[in-house]
């Protein structure tokens, strides 16, 4: 059986209710890869049409994350672990240990480039997987697979890489700049790295790039409270999440 048509011509945009229609479909219930012995569901809608970047935008203050072109938001019955989290760029003053992790990657070159996939980014993505998310829905991916999550996008994408002074590539962050500031896609990092915090570091740098932009939001897509994987994000405060009252500020 495929995805069913909701009967709902549009997500909940409180933020902006005249924006356009849009058609969203229900997704088959999977295994959650979050939670183990839960069941999710999902909403999904195409991101498409001459004013792509800002229906997405819409969606992603509406509690949404992209994945290719299309955008996708947990609709779980009897489950509302998933909670949509944004930074507030302004607001964020790093504490002693972001600031140490700031120091710890001062050397690093930084090349903010146009979402092309590269060989050599794919074999640091591969050993990423391979020492974080060995068991993960991403583990196996082709190189034809990562070049298609980088490269298949209607937005302003970009995929940043951050180097070390010899050239070698330690980390990359694959964000979609929306118009009130980064939404990030994905990020990795060399596993042989890994005391460095560049998955942290990378974070900063959004902040940092966000607030130069005049952006005040930047987008860290779900945190789960029972998911360790997800704690790092609320280091980042002040931060925010999607709750049925809208974005209000999160007591972690």
């Amino acid at each position: 059986m495929g995805p069913t048509k909701t009967h709902s011509s549009r997500p909940d945009l409180r933020a902006d209710e005249t924006a356009p229609k849009q058609v969203l479909y229900v997704l088959m219930e999977t295994s959650c890869p979050y939670l183990a012995g839960r069941r999710e569901r999902k909403l999904m809608t195409e991101i498409h049409g001459p004013d792509a970047g800002g229906t997405y935008g819409r969606l992603s203050r509406a509690g949404f994350r992209r994945s290719h072109n299309f955008a996708y938001r947990p609709a779980c019955s009897d489950c509302a672990a998933c909670v949509p989290v944004r930074v507030q760029v302004d607001a964020f003053k790093p504490g002693p240990s972001l600031r140490r992790v700031v120091r710890l990657n001062s050397a690093l070159r930084i090349d903010d480039r146009p979402p092309v996939a590269t060989e050599e980014q794919y074999a640091v993505f591969t050993r990423y997987l391979s020492s974080r998310h060995d068991d993960g829905e991403m583990a196996g991916m082709s190189f034809a697979d990562y070049r298609t999550m980088v490269c298949d996008t209607r937005l302003d994408t970009r995929l940043t890489e951050f180097r070390e002074p010899d050239g070698r590539l330690a980390a990359a962050c694959l964000t979609d700049w929306l118009e009130d500031g980064p939404s990030a896609v994905y990020s990795f990092f060399a596993p042989d790295l890994a005391r460095r915090s560049l998955g942290t570091y990378m974070v900063l740098w959004l902040i940092e790039a966000a607030r130069r932009r005049g952006r005040p939001h930047v987008y860290l897509g779900y945190w789960i409270a029972d998911s360790g994987k997800m704690s790092y994000k609320t280091r980042f405060r002040p931060i925010e999440g999607l709750g049925p009252e809208g974005w209000q500020p999160f007591p972690v």
